[in-house]
């Protein structure tokens, strides 16, 4: 290849190099100058560039594929991206024939729960990117500074991090106390200062008496919690579970929902609501279908007794199915009214993004309304401006797909290979 041309001619000259130096001295300062090996001229150094060809592109922002497109990455950015008819490839770039596959943009997880140990979390970050997640954000639960520690490392082939530290609910004695737990608007003016402070990316709140067990964070609490966000510039997510509360949310200036509404069907007021602030971001969530799925796929990622554990999961009861019917409604009326949708798993499950899509489709929306949700929309709520859709001059975060998962959304787990970065990710 002519870049590997050009590599070997600027190693052979290196090595003449060094022969000279090993002969001694020359005779004469003329003999110096004729002996010392000229700069490279531009002609020789050698080409960075690579060339993706002939794949099906998905470009991540709603718009339709590019059939037989070309993406060429430099230093870890698309440089061009398009029909293959009409992206100039760099002379002497590397060329890597995609023909027969689908590329779309890694995946963005808005709403996880990881671990909090540097090690564990760089594992976990590693872990997400094999299936082709190049993005997370951990919402709530992160009270070490490890985590602010692996953010700011951005460490090679593991997923992008981001996170809200601590969230703010009420006192929850029994669960988790990695949380602010505040019962004043003073406290929970108090807890955001503090995690700006930290310079988190999102404030999370927790909206929801957890079956009546606690007290949930009353309106007068959110509203000081979102009103000094904002002053401070921060955006406020909310962990919810009533479309009352949702409502006093939207109502308070929110800006997303990690959740969307569980225990009714959302209603007219609230769709009317949720329209009226076309900047506020659902992430759904959805529970388990309570249906057999096939992970079979997980063949190989995983070891056999523990793809075994999770094949022979028993089938969801009435009550599965009835919370999954009554939150895939309200998702696909809100995708339909034109809400703006991201994907979150809320946990820390490496694959879950793919089944989370499996159950977006199965609420209702289009595959490439979820696709989109998954990388676009995702990027844009993590505020990754330079990450989410395959154009030139964002980082050159894909996947290769053995299949289209606009046919079938399922194929998003057909992975061929994952790029973050533009450096392939050992699987």
């Amino acid at each position: 290849m002519p870049h590997i041309d050009r590599a070997i001619r600027l190693a052979s000259a290196a090595a003449l190099a060094v022969l000279l130096g090993a002969c001694g001295q020359p005779e004469s300062t003329t003999e110096v100058q004729s002996a010392a090996p000229a700069a490279p001229t531009p002609e020789l150094l050698p080409v960075t560039a690579i060339a993706f060809e002939g794949a099906r592109l998905i470009v991540g922002d709603g718009s339709a594929p590019i059939e037989s497109g070309t993406l060429v990455v430099d230093e870890g950015r698309f440089v061009a991206v398009g029909p293959s008819a009409s992206v100039t490839v760099p002379e002497g770039a590397q060329r890597v024939d995609l023909r027969g596959t689908t590329v779309m943009p890694a995946i963005i997880d808005t709403h996880t729960h990881l671990s909090t140990e540097h090690d564990a979390l760089v594992a976990d970050l590693r872990k997400r990117a094999t299936y082709g997640i190049g993005a997370a954000m951990s919402l709530g639960m992160d009270g070490t500074e490890d985590v602010l520690r692996v953010r700011e490392e951005a460490a090679p082939g593991i997923a992008l991090y981001r996170t809200a530290g601590r969230g703010i609910t009420t006192p929850e004695p029994g669960r988790t106390d990695v949380p602010h737990w505040v019962t004043t608007e003073e406290e929970a003016r108090a807890a955001v200062r503090e995690e700006a402070a930290r310079d988190v990316d999102i404030i999370k709140v927790w909206v929801d008496d957890r079956n009546g067990q606690y007290e949930r964070l009353s309106p007068p609490l959110f509203r000081a919690v979102i009103d000094e966000a904002h002053g401070l510039g921060l955006r406020v997510t909310a962990h919810i579970f009533g479309l009352e509360d949702a409502k006093e949310l939207l109502r308070a200036g929110i800006d997303a929902f990690a959740h969307g509404v569980r225990e009714q069907d959302i209603d007219d007021e609230f769709v009317a609501l949720i329209r009226e602030r076309p900047a506020v971001v659902l992430v759904p969530n959805l529970p388990a279908r309570g249906v057999a799925t096939d992970l079979e796929w997980l063949r190989g990622t995983l070891d056999d007794a523990q793809l075994q554990q999770l094949q022979n999961a028993p089938p969801g009861q009435p009550e599965v199915l009835d919370a999954f019917g009554i939150q895939a409604r309200n998702l696909n009326r809100l995708s339909e009214a034109g809400v703006r949708i991201a994907l979150g798993t809320d946990g820390n499950t490496p694959w879950g993004p793919h089944i989370e899509m499996e159950d977006m489709v199965a609420a209702g929306m289009s595959p490439m309304a979820v696709l989109t949700a998954a990388t676009a929309n995702g990027a844009a709520f993590m505020r990754l401006d330079d990450r989410g859709t395959l154009a030139g001059g964002k980082v050159a975060d894909f996947i290769v797909l053995e299949a289209d998962p606009l046919e079938d959304i399922t194929n998003t787990r057909r992975i061929r290979e994952v790029y973050l970065a533009g450096t392939p990710v050992s699987r």
